[in-house]
């Protein structure tokens, strides 16, 4: 079956040109694909261009689910494409010689090096040692080589006596993988440690993937690292990635290019030849500002001309962003002379560039800003061999201090701990408020120049660099494919529907406006949101123990890309992007006890003891791998393949468990919740089997889902014991033991998805049965299992259950209790006062900013699935809601 996808721009307009290609995914409904072989891309005139398909996934049947979508470089992207399974890949071959070709990305392996030729340059990397790459050229000159990662370790912070000394450190390569060849795109992994200077300490394992593509003049790179230090004694300086840049032209034919906010560029050569008391000629000073080469020297005014010696040549550079609301630049002739202020500003775009009349090199930051403390460096740009550096922890920052944030408050056993939580809703346990383990990604694009480009080519690759153009299917299509469970398109056909959408769409502008009011931006906090809001003090909860950063809590995460599946919406998407990435990396441990645990929300993002896979879910992660293809997110997939194995270690529910007294963390009988724990194992399961057809994951997957179908209560049951070996669920065990928070982490997306992938009539009336009876009457209840259930809360987020058994079971009776569920149990969402906007003016605040009343993530986030999925699944005759006021 031919299958025919419509792909467009997410930002609507095509960019103006594609320096270094991009990546997709693409889903297809089970059955009509077999191969990504098959699939071809035209553009909107029809014409076939060059492509790279690999596949993504794979439905049970064996057929291909999604596949990653590859383009080369272009200058002139047509605004649309479309992908069909019909044909060959265009690059094997067009025998009508449609097919639009560019230059093939080679790969030439040696005993000691890659290089990876795109056509326009060439990059030889190394298998091992300092350096990420030895040389980058374009058509042939070198414009930067050595590059390096770097960091400043701290021996302590300025707390009183003692001395304080830094420590340098550079990245050594340990391996080399070419995860990908392929004529369009290629993908080079390096991984290593930082090494000391002095000494032989290694830390901060780092992975680094450089991305090529055909014909592009422009590398991504994706920097991630892991931070495993000591917080009580390592204070990391300063983290960044430096850069060579060989120089031969005249100091007054070199440039220096920064951006800073709106599209601003400083444009200035080293030694700069306007404003002089004595004029060179209108041409020279045309020629230096706009980076072309000046004339001879002999067609210069002698009186410019025989004096440039004492003209001072400018050095060194730095651009620093501290925060999100500033940045500073300053130049220097040399070390040891005085530095001068140039401006300031806001935001930088986090770009430079250096070059002479052979060409240049030029780096971009993603996010630069909003992960401040950001810095670029320039060295020596009058000598032949400068430096480029952009760091992404600055060294004129703070040290990064990761000690927790209080001495525990005497909470010395569990019983004191629970106390606490009482309190300040926080799960204190010593030693858990540990980062050693979390991650960090950064983005990059490094640019070869052929030559000085013009400011507004410049701006163009700044743009790209903090914005990468990105190709994405069309709701309508992907609600086609049958992907990601029960969703459908933006609907306001009626009045009560567009109420809805209303409601959706104020909740996400709320939220985008309250990061950029409350300044939710910084290296650590970029891309989470905080839990609950402090209406007596107009701030949101920054600092009161479990109601500070909500790190995942009732699934924001699923909220934003159901939003984006159903919308389309570009803002929505960055939003969601960014939560994935910090919710992937800074909550979740990497290395160590807790690999592959996530942490309950705090004020700081690693302080909850409550170390769990709820929060370190595949159900969170695996939207953005399949719309972009992202090989981080797959290595995040990846870790957590064998995650069963931590309740081995660590047992979730220690402090408050009925049994503890007799309970054993054995291989044969391990406690595991029905809920989150095995929600997220089966997202973990279901993930793997179809990335890679892993029949371990394919097993337990299968394999406790008959075991919950087994079960006497299924679902109810609340908790069974594991096999660790045999990977499956003890099924005699006879309980009721009911949670709120059970169905709130992804388990209800994904049980829908299992039943409709894998069919288990034992395991789909085990389901059914809990979401017919959750919000069912007590003497229901009891009629069907022999008790009242107890611990029935979240009525609102819960009202998606009942709808799914009513669409399942074609019940109007359980319809219509989920809708009349959704509007009692409207956890202060149902009326119109929820979705106004009141500004609160210093000096009751920092500064202004909107308040919305009983604002909390969890309620957003589950009003938001409720809504989406009520109305995917029974729509119809939907409650009398308010309209959001304007």
């Amino acid at each position: 079956m031919t299958q025919h996808a419509p792909i467009t721009w997410i930002d609507g307009e095509p960019p103006t040109g594609l320096s270094g290609g991009t990546t997709w995914g693409v889903p297809f409904q089970r059955g009509t694909v077999q191969d990504a072989k098959e699939l071809s891309v035209l553009d909107s005139t029809g014409r076939k261009v060059s492509a790279q398909t690999w596949p993504l996934a794979t439905w049970p049947d064996g057929s291909l689910k999604w596949a990653g979508i590859a383009l080369g470089a272009t200058s002139n992207p047509t605004s649309a494409y479309s992908v069909t399974s019909s044909g060959t890949q265009a690059h094997d071959g067009d025998p009508a010689g449609a097919v639009e070709r560019s230059p093939e990305v080679r790969v030439t392996e040696t005993g000691d090096s890659v290089t990876v030729s795109t056509g326009p340059l060439e990059m030889v990397l190394p298998r091992s040692g300092a350096s990420l790459f030895s040389k980058l050229s374009r058509d042939g000159s070198v414009v930067a080589k050595d590059a390096r990662l770097v960091s400043l370790l701290q021996n302590g912070v300025a707390e009183g006596a003692g001395s304080i000394t830094r420590e340098g450190f550079t990245g050594e390569v340990t391996a080399l993988t070419v995860e990908q060849r392929g004529p369009v795109r290629t993908v080079v992994r390096l991984e290593g440690k930082h090494k000391a200077h002095a000494g032989t300490r290694e830390w901060l394992p780092f992975t680094v993937r450089f991305y090529f593509y055909a014909g592009a003049r422009s590398v991504r790179v994706m920097h991630s690292f892991i931070w495993d230090g000591d917080a009580a004694q390592d204070f990391l300086a300063g983290l960044g990635v430096q850069f060579t840049v060989p120089l031969e032209s005249e100091l007054h034919d070199r440039h220096v290019r920064i951006a800073g906010a709106d599209g601003g560029f400083l444009v200035e050569a080293v030694r700069g030849i306007t404003g002089l008391r004595r004029d060179p000629g209108e041409d020279v000073r045309a020629a230096q500002v706009a980076g072309r080469p000046t004339p001879p020297l002999n067609e210069w005014s002698t009186l410019v001309s025989e004096r440039l010696h004492l003209i001072p040549a400018w050095n060194d550079y730095t651009l620093t962003q501290l925060s999100a609301d500033g940045f500073e630049l300053r130049k220097r002739t040399a070390p040891g002379n005085g530095w001068v202020g140039i401006s300031g500003g806001t935001r930088s775009a986090g770009f430079c560039s250096l070059s002479d009349l052979r060409g240049g090199f030029g780096v971009g930051v993603r996010d630069f800003w909003q992960s401040h403390p950001g810095q670029l460096d320039i060295r020596g740009a009058a000598t032949d061999n400068a430096t480029v550096t952009a760091w992404l922890y600055s060294p004129e920052a703070q040290p990064m201090d990761l000690r927790f944030y209080h001495d525990g408050l005497g909470q010395d056993t569990f019983e004191e701990q629970l106390e606490g939580l009482e309190i300040t809703y926080e799960d204190y346990e010593p030693g858990f408020g540990n980062p050693t383990g979390i991650a960090r990604t950064h983005e990059l694009t490094l640019f070869a120049y052929d030559a000085t480009p013009s400011t507004e080519s410049l701006a163009a690759d700044a743009r790209g660099a903090s914005t990468p153009p990105l190709l994405q299917p069309s709701p309508e299509y992907l609600h086609s494919a049958g992907v990601f469970g029960d969703w459908t398109p933006v609907d306001r056909s009626t009045p009560a529907r567009a109420a809805l959408e209303d409601k959706l769409d104020f909740l996400f502008d709320f939220y985008q406006g309250q990061r950029e009011q409350r300044r939710w931006y910084g290296f650590w906090n970029y891309g989470d949101v905080m839990h609950t809001y402090d209406s007596d003090r107009h701030v949101w909860r920054y600092d009161v123990g479990g109601y500070a950063w909500d790190n995942s809590e009732l699934s924001p995460d699923l909220w934003l890309w159901y939003m984006y599946l159903r919308s389309g919406r570009a803002d929505v998407f960055r939003f969601a992007e960014a939560m994935t990435r910090h919710t992937g990396e800074v909550d979740v441990y990497h290395v160590g006890p807790c690999r592959g645990l996530g942490s309950r929300h705090n004020v700081q993002h690693w302080g909850c003891s409550a170390k769990q896979l709820r929060i370190s879910t595949p159900a969170y992660r695996r939207f953005y791998y399949y719309l972009t293809a992202d090989e981080r997110t797959g290595d995040l997939l990846t870790e957590l393949v064998d995650s069963d194995q931590n309740f081995l270690g660590l047992d979730p529910v220690r402090k408050v468990r009925p049994d503890a007294d007799t309970y054993r963390p054995d291989r044969g009988a391990l406690g595991v919740g029905l809920g989150t724990d095995w929600g997220s194992l089966a997202a973990t399961w279901l993930t793997d089997w179809e990335r890679t057809g892993n029949p371990r994951s394919r097993d337990r997957l299968l394999g406790t889902m008959a075991d919950i179908g087994a079960l006497k209560y299924g679902f109810l049951t609340g908790e069974a014991l594991y096999d660790l070996d045999k990977g499956r669920f003890d099924a005699g065990r006879e309980v009721i033991s009911v949670s709120h928070l059970s169905a709130v982490f992804g388990l209800v997306e994904i049980c829908s998805e299992l039943i409709s992938l894998v069919p288990d009539a034992s395991f789909e009336n085990a389901w059914l049965q809990y979401c017919r009876l959750f919000l069912a009457s007590p003497e229901e209840q009891k009629a069907e299992v022999g008790q009242p259930l107890a611990g029935i809360y979240l009525t609102q987020a819960h009202s998606r259950l009942t709808a799914y058994a009513a669409a399942r079971l074609g019940s109007p009776d359980l319809a219509e209790l989920a809708w009349e569920s959704f509007a009692e149990g409207g956890e202060n969402l149902n009326h119109a006062e929820a979705f106004t906007l009141k500004e609160i003016l210093p000096p009751l605040v920092l500064q202004p900013v909107d308040e919305a009343p009983t604002v909390s993530t969890n309620d957003t986030a589950q009003f938001g699935l409720a809504v989406i999925q009520n109305l995917a699944l029974i729509g119809g005759d939907l409650p009398a809601l308010e309209v959001p006021a304007s």
